[in-house]
């Protein structure tokens, strides 16, 4: 069993594409994303050298890419769209300590919702489908939260969406700061004040996200 787990983090540490996010130092570690291009499509993999949190369960550190992990798989069972997790190891070098990998395949025709709205996608699809895409931005949030769970750093590049049915469709990336929260109200609120300040909605935009929030979980709007 070792060696098959050995054998499949240097089979994902050693592929290599085009870095769509360049390694940057950060957590006193080294963190980026390769986007990997085969046969069975397209995978972004999240590379990171002493790259670790510290939280009370763990003093002494663990990779971030762990908590992601556990991000991805407890979103997934709470309906929340996220991407799907290919491969998630971690290895621990004496020179250079802790080194992780996580592998998600990628969201095929889903966008940023700011390169959307660039692209001029609220006037090609007009006012009333635009309406239902902030609710569904809103429930889509209120199920994750309803988990206990905290985004963490919730800007609006990080809600994806997709509209080329009656219904649009939303999926959340960049998890490794999320957490449990002992609260739903805890999350929630930490969540929508963070994503209010970082978002490109006016006040009627806002108001439709939070409707469709409400249906889902009305409790976590109070005292926002």
């Amino acid at each position: 069993m070792t060696v098959t787990y050995q054998h499949a983090f240097q089979h994902w540490w050693q592929r290599q594409g085009d870095w769509v996010e360049a390694p940057n130092v950060r957590r006193s570690g080294e963190s980026g994303v390769q986007r990997l291009l085969d046969e069975d499509g397209v995978f972004y993999a999240k590379r990171q050298i002493g790259h670790i949190y510290r939280s009370l369960l763990h003093p002494k550190g663990r990779p971030t890419v762990l908590r992601e992990r556990s991000a991805l798989v407890a979103l997934k069972e709470l309906g929340v769209p996220v991407p799907r997790l290919v491969y998630c190891g971690v290895e621990h070098d004496p020179q250079h300590g802790w080194r992780g990998m996580l592998v998600t395949q990628a969201l095929e025709g889903f966008e940023h919702i700011e390169q959307w709205y660039a692209q001029g996608g609220r006037e090609a699809c007009g006012e009333a489908q635009h309406a239902r895409l902030l609710q569904q931005i809103g429930a889509t949030l209120a199920r994750m939260h309803l988990g206990r769970w905290q985004h963490g750093c919730l800007y609006a590049k990080h809600v994806f969406v997709r509209m080329d049915g009656e219904r649009p469709q939303v999926a959340l990336l960049d998890l490794e700061k999320s957490r449990r929260r002992l609260t739903r109200r805890q999350a929630a609120h930490h969540d929508l004040r963070q994503l209010r300040r970082h978002s490109p909605w006016n006040d009627a935009d806002w108001a439709q996200l939070l409707a469709g929030y409400a249906q889902v979980y009305p409790g976590g709007l109070k005292n926002l």
